[in-house]
């Protein structure tokens, strides 16, 4: 519902307050009209007002002291006022009405479209501040949403972490215990669903850590460095090891710039896009896997490219996603949470994460960087 502005008029002469109604009958505001200062500190209880018109010279009290008094009080501290005035229109004084908290000065006679024009101007500030007012407010109000959620979050974290390890540990040990009294009474059939017990609750382990690790790289404070990446990408190769330090593997980084970001979020990062380019072209004969950037205005794009499996490019929106997998399980191992948390790591530092794949013809994985 929007609600008309309010603007207070003070002139000692009602003839005056009547002609500046005239003058102003045209603008969407409501206007309080009052005889002298006494009058007007007494609406200002009752209304909340937009801009005042005042005149100087009153009997009583007149408008600087008016004004005065306005601006002490907590509810027209920041009021706006415009000294209207026939009588007080030397240097000294426009001064004072300036000291007095005025926003301008108009002596008379005035030409109406320049009091109307300074009347919109002030209106349009004071809508301005309501509506900048209520975006706060609702900013407020969504960041104590945020800080519920976060805490629901941290109360699931340590539910995740420690409640459920308890029966997947269980699990676990009541399996190793079958395996090693009773394995020689089990037929094949017995050793196999034992097998899958012990699997299945290995898998849900890795998930739990998975869910784990998505929930930390929310929150990791980002600690900012300048980062080698060339050092970076060849240090996780040397870390995954096994395949890819494989003959059939052909590993190439590019010259790649420095960037400043954290240096073990971005190594996340590669881990798991160079750990999914071994993965997803393993099975190809000859497997290339290219690391490298593409240098723009205001960041560097770099990507990981590989020559495996590759996606179909109409579920690109799923990729990033918890729990989305474009394989079966059975294809490729994993627990769907490492490209949401490559995402996730990217956006915090300020870049963006998308991808281009073929099936059967290869992935690359990209991610950028602010310069």
């Amino acid at each position: 519902m929007n609600i008309r502005p309010k603007i207070l008029l003070v002139d000692d002469k009602w003839e005056n307050l009547v002609a500046l109604e005239v003058v102003l009958k045209d603008l969407e505001v409501d206007l309080i009209k009052t005889t002298n200062g006494n009058d007007a500190l007494r609406e200002t209880l009752h209304h909340t007002f937009a801009l005042a018109l005042l005149d100087i010279q009153m009997p009583e009290m007149d408008g600087y002291e008016l004004a005065g008094i306005l601006r002490e009080e907590e509810k027209t501290a920041n009021l706006p006022f415009i000294f209207i005035s026939a009588v007080y229109t030397d240097n000294l004084n426009i001064f004072k009405g300036y000291e007095k908290g005025a926003f301008s000065f108009i002596t008379k006679p005035f030409h109406p479209e320049i009091l109307i024009n300074k009347v919109k101007f002030f209106i349009e500030k004071h809508q301005q501040e309501i509506t900048l007012f209520r975006l706060n407010e609702d900013l407020k109000g969504k960041n104590n949403d945020l800080e519920l959620v976060n805490r629901e979050l941290e109360s699931f974290t340590y539910s995740v972490s420690h409640d459920l390890r308890a029966p997947i540990r269980a699990m676990t040990g009541f399996a190793e215990i079958l395996k090693e009294d009773y394995e020689p009474v089990l037929d094949e059939e017995g050793q196999r669903l034992l097998s899958n017990i012990s699997v299945s609750a290995k898998k849900m382990s890795n998930l739990i850590d998975s869910l784990l690790d998505l929930s930390r790289m929310g929150k990791k404070e980002i600690k900012k460095k300048e980062i080698d990446m060339n050092k970076l990408f060849r240090e996780i190769f040397e870390e995954l090891g096994g395949e890819a330090k494989n003959e059939k593997f052909t590993l190439t980084i590019q010259d790649l710039p420095n960037v400043q970001g954290d240096f073990e979020l971005l190594k996340r990062v590669g881990t798991n896009l160079l750990s999914n380019a071994i993965k997803y072209s393993a099975r190809k004969e000859k497997p290339v896997i290219t690391v490298g950037v593409e240098v723009h205005e205001n960041e560097f794009v770099f990507f990981v490219e590989d020559n495996g499996a590759g996606f179909n490019m109409e579920y690109k929106n799923k990729l990033f996603g918890i729990f989305q997998r474009l394989h079966q399980v059975d294809e490729f191992e994993g627990t769907g949470i490492g490209l949401a948390i490559v995402q996730r790591i990217v956006i915090r530092s300020g870049g963006r994460v998308w991808a281009k794949g073929e099936v059967d013809k290869g992935a690359t994985f990209y991610f950028s960087l602010p310069k």
